[in-house]
C-alpha cells in the first residue's frame, strides 16, 4: 500500500519530465519552418545563418541554463512542489507565445524571431528546474528498495515526451504541403505543448510536499504522517535519519569536499557532450542528410523515439538489480562503437540501412544508461545537508553543456569545409571519442550508490574524501 502511494505521487511529478523531453524535442520538426520564415529572410553568410539557426534551436538552452541555477534556490526556500508548479505555468506560457510569438507585439517576419527565443527561454527556466525538481521530488518520496527504479520513470517520461511530440510532429507535417507546414503546422507543434502543460499544473495540487523538506522547515508531523503512507512501520526510524543529516553542514555546499560537487559536475557535462541531443535535436537533419527526405526523415526519428523509449524500459527495470556503475560504463561503450562506426560511415559515404542501425544502437546505449541513471546518480549521491545547492550546479553545468552541443552541432555539421573533409561525419566521432572519456570517469571515480539511503550519502562521501 505504501510503495503504491509512492508510485503514485512519483509519477505525477514525471509529468515534469514529460514536459521536459516534449519542449526540448518539439522543436526539431519546426526548424525548416523556423529558418524560411525569420531566418533566411536576413540574407545573411553560411556561418552567420548556420549560427543563427543554432542559436534559435538551442535557445530554450539558455533558459534552462537559468532555471538550474536558480533550481536549488527554489527547491529549498519554495519547496519540491511549489517549484513545480511554477515550471509547470512557464512551460505553458511557452506553448503559447512561441506558436504566435507575433500576438499582441504588432511584428512579423524576420521580426518575431526575438519574441520567439524569448519565449523559448521562459519554457527552458520551466525544464531547468523540472529537470532538477522532479527527480529530487521523486527520490525524496521514494522507498530506498524502489528509489532507482522510481527515480528511472522520470527518465521514462522525458523519452516519451521526445517520442510523443515526434508522433505530434509527424502528424502534423502530414495534415498538409510543405507551404502550410511553414506558415500554419509549425505553430500547431509548439501549441500542443499547452495540453500536458496544463495537466502537468492541475495534478501538482493533488501531491504532498516531499518528507525531508517538511523536516527542514520544521513540519515534523507532517513528514512523519506522510513517512507513515510511504515507508510504513520504519517511518520513526526515517524520520530520525532525515532529521539528523539535516542539522549538520546545512549551509556549506563543500562540507563534503570538492570531489563531490565535480562528480556531479562531470556526470552532468559528459551526460550531453556525448552527444545525444544533437542526434535528438537534429534528427530529421541528420537522416535528410543520409538522403531520406520529407515525411521519411519525420518517421525515421520517430522509429528511433520509439527504440529511446524499449531501452529506458530496460534501464527502470535493471538499475536497482545490476547497479548504476555497470549499466553506465557499458552504455558509454555501446554509444562510442556506435557513434564512430556512423562517423566512419557518413565519411566513406557507406550510408544506408546500416546507419539506421547504428543509430538505433547508439540510441540504446545512451537510454540504458548514460539517459536515466545519470538522474539517478544526482538525485541520490548528494548528503541531504548540501542536496538543494550541489544538485542545482549539476543541473547547470549540463544545461550548459547542452547548449554548447546544440549550438555547435548546426555550426560543425554545416561547415563546408568540415563536410569537404569528413561529409558530416566530424561530430560523430567526436561524439564517440567523449563517450569512450565518460565510461572510463565512470569506472574510475564513481562509487556505487544502489541500495544506500539518501541519508548514507553522508558517510559515503567523508569516506571517499578521506
Amino acid at each position: 500500500m505504501s510503495n503504491g502511494y509512492a508510485t503514485r505521487i512519483a509519477l505525477v511529478a514525471t509529468l515534469g519530465g514529460l514536459l521536459f523531453g516534449y519542449d526540448t524535442a518539439v522543436i526539431s520538426g519546426a526548424i525548416g519552418a523556423l529558418e524560411a520564415n525569420f531566418i533566411a529572410p536576413q540574407g545573411l553568410s553560411e556561418t552567420a545563418r548556420n549560427s543563427l539557426t543554432g542559436f534559435t534551436v538551442s535557445s530554450a538552452l539558455i533558459g534552462c541554463i537559468l532555471g538550474g541555477i536558480v533550481a536549488g534556490w527554489v527547491a529549498d526556500h519554495w519547496g519540491r512542489r511549489r517549484g513545480l508548479i511554477v515550471a509547470a505555468v512557464l512551460f505553458l506560457i511557452c506553448s503559447i507565445g512561441s506558436a504566435y510569438p507575433e500576438l499582441g507585439l504588432g511584428v512579423s517576419g524576420p521580426d518575431a524571431l526575438t519574441p520567439f527565443n524569448i519565449y523559448r527561454v521562459i519554457g527552458g527556466i520551466g525544464v531547468g528546474i523540472a529537470s532538477m525538481l522532479s527527480p529530487l521530488y521523486i527520490a525524496e518520496v521514494a522507498p530506498r528498495e524502489k528509489r532507482g527504479q522510481l527515480v528511472s520513470y522520470n527518465q521514462m517520461a522525458i523519452v516519451l515526451g521526445i517520442f510523443g511530440v515526434y508522433f505530434v510532429n509527424y502528424a502534423i507535417a502530414r495534415g498538409g504541403d510543405q507551404t502550410w507546414l511553414y506558415s500554419h503546422g509549425w505553430r500547431y507543434m509548439f501549441l500542443s505543448e499547452a495540453v500536458p502543460s496544463l495537466a502537468f499544473l492541475v495534478f501538482l495540487f493533488s501531491v504532498p510536499e516531499t518528507p525531508r523538506y517538511l523536516v527542514m522547515k520544521g513540519k515534523e508531523a507532517d513528514a512523519k504522517a506522510l513517512l507513515e503512507r510511504i515507508e510504513g512501520s520504519t517511518a520513526p526510524v526515517v524520520l530520525q535519519e532525515i532529521r539528523g543529516s539535516l542539522v549538520q553542514h546545512s549551509d556549506k555546499l563543500l562540507s563534503y569536499g570538492w570531489f563531490v560537487v565535480i562528480a556531479g559536475i562531470l556526470l552532468s557535462v559528459f551526460q550531453q557532450t556525448v552527444g545525444i541531443n544533437a542526434v535528438l535535436y537534429y534528427a530529421p537533419l541528420m537522416f535528410q542528410n543520409m538522403g531520406m527526405q520529407g515525411d521519411t526523415a519525420f518517421l525515421q526519428t520517430a522509429i528511433v523515439g520509439a527504440f529511446n523509449v524499449l531501452f529506458t524500459i530496460v534501464a527502470i527495470f535493471t538499475v536497482d538489480k545490476w547497479g548504476r556503475r555497470p549499466l553506465m560504463v557499458w552504455g558509454a561503450a555501446l554509444m562510442a562503437v556506435s557513434m564512430l562506426a556512423l562517423g566512419f560511415m557518413f565519411a566513406s559515404n557507406a550510408l544506408g540501412p546500416a546507419a539506421l542501425v547504428v543509430v538505433i544502437a547508439y540510441i540504446a546505449g545512451f537510454a540504458f544508461s548514460w539517459g536515466p541513471v545519470t538522474w539517478v546518480l544526482l538525485s541520490e549521491m548528494f548528503p541531504n545537508a548540501i542536496k538543494g545547492k550541489a544538485m542545482g550546479i549539476a543541473v547547470a553545468a549540463q544545461w550548459i553543456a547542452n547548449l554548447i552541443v546544440s549550438w555547435s552541432f548546426k555550426v560543425l555539421d554545416g561547415n563546408s569545409a568540415l563536410n569537404a573533409l569528413f561529409n558530416h561525419g566530424f561530430c560523430y566521432w567526436m561524439y564517440g571519442v567523449i563517450s569512450i572519456l565518460a565510461g572510463l570517469f565512470v569506472w574510475k571515480y564513481v562509487p556505487e550508490t544502489k541500495g544506500r539511503s539518501l541519508e548514507e550519502m553522508e558517510r559515503l562521501w567523508t569516506a571517499k574524501s578521506v
